[in-house]
């Protein structure tokens, strides 16, 4: 079975209904039709896809406008995946940065919708999603088991020297991907709520480079830190979506072992450049062994979404 972790889709009336608040879906994301879809994933061989949102999370400042959004967008995945279980499952979009409210919309999607997880930016509205208030989430979580899906906002982390370059998106993901699981270290997330099954896009941005530098100097700014900053970065699930790089992968398989390596595409995104099937056939090319690539391909996803 080969699980597609990291594929976008947007119902139309959340698409329009963000656009309205001047949040509009970049070309790219738009995709294509469901009918073209099931017959990309046919040819790739996969089985199922898990939604979620992009950068285009429904993360308002005003509350009753985010909960409105969430629950628009939450309910257009569940006629979707109730439509073709066996095709679709969804996160959970939560109406950050309104906690309340957001607790009640991870209940009603986790019980109410059936959806396989939660989904979150790598920021909220620019701030850190370690920051204090959004703890009762994870207490939530943790207490749920529940699988959290991260995906970079396309910020360029706030920094000038990334936005007015150009690069949020060659280099500004990777680097949000990089500072979530930095501040999830630093914030001792992963240990204190050790039940939450993490997943972290794009095998991790330089995660995978950094494992020994971060022993060495985060442990020594922090040193309260209850293990090693680089087992807790063992403790995440990674994607293999990395633009067909074999030498990525083979650092992060070897940086963070198969088994935490989970299948992902980034649909619609990188058919831009690759067809849906070569998104995943690439891993098979790396050089990697028979039983790691079998992992990765089949096992590691179904293992994590118990399917």
């Amino acid at each position: 079975m080969l699980i597609d972790v990291h594929a976008h889709q947007f119902p139309d009336r959340y698409a329009e209904l963000m656009a309205r608040h001047g949040r509009q879906l970049l070309a790219m994301l738009s995709g294509a039709t469901l009918d073209e879809r099931i017959r990309q994933m046919d040819e790739a061989q996969v089985d199922m896809q898990v939604l979620s949102p992009s950068n285009l999370m429904p993360y308002l400042e005003d509350e009753t406008d985010a909960r409105e959004a969430a629950r628009v967008l939450n309910d257009g995945y569940a006629e979707l995946t109730h439509r073709l279980p066996q095709r679709f499952k969804a996160y959970v979009s939560l109406p950050l940065p309104h906690v309340e409210a957001s607790l009640r919309e991870m209940e009603r999607g986790l019980d109410q919708l059936g959806m396989a997880g939660i989904t979150f930016g790598c920021s909220i509205l620019n701030r850190s999603v370690t920051d204090k208030e959004f703890e009762p989430l994870y207490q939530e979580m943790n207490r749920r088991r529940a699988v959290l899906f991260f995906h970079p906002m396309v910020n360029g982390i706030c920094a000038p020297l990334i936005t007015d370059f150009g690069l949020e998106g060659a280099a500004g993901t990777a680097i949000e991907d990089t500072v979530v699981v930095l501040h999830m270290i630093v914030r001792q997330i992963p240990h204190r709520y050790p039940d939450i099954k993490m997943i972290v896009p794009h095998l991790g941005g330089l995660i995978p480079m950094l494992l020994n530098r971060m022993d060495n100097q985060i442990a020594a700014m922090h040193r309260d830190l209850p293990e090693k900053p680089s087992m807790t970065a063992r403790r995440f699930w990674y994607d293999t979506v990395g633009h067909g790089s074999h030498a990525a992968l083979r650092c992060a398989c070897e940086a963070f072992g198969s088994e935490h390596l989970v299948t992902g595409s980034d649909y619609p995104v990188l058919l831009a450049y690759e067809n849906y099937a070569r998104t995943f056939s690439y891993i098979r090319e790396t050089g990697l062994d028979h039983v790691a690539v079998e992992q990765i391909l089949h096992r590691s996803a179904r293992m994590l979404f118990a399917v």
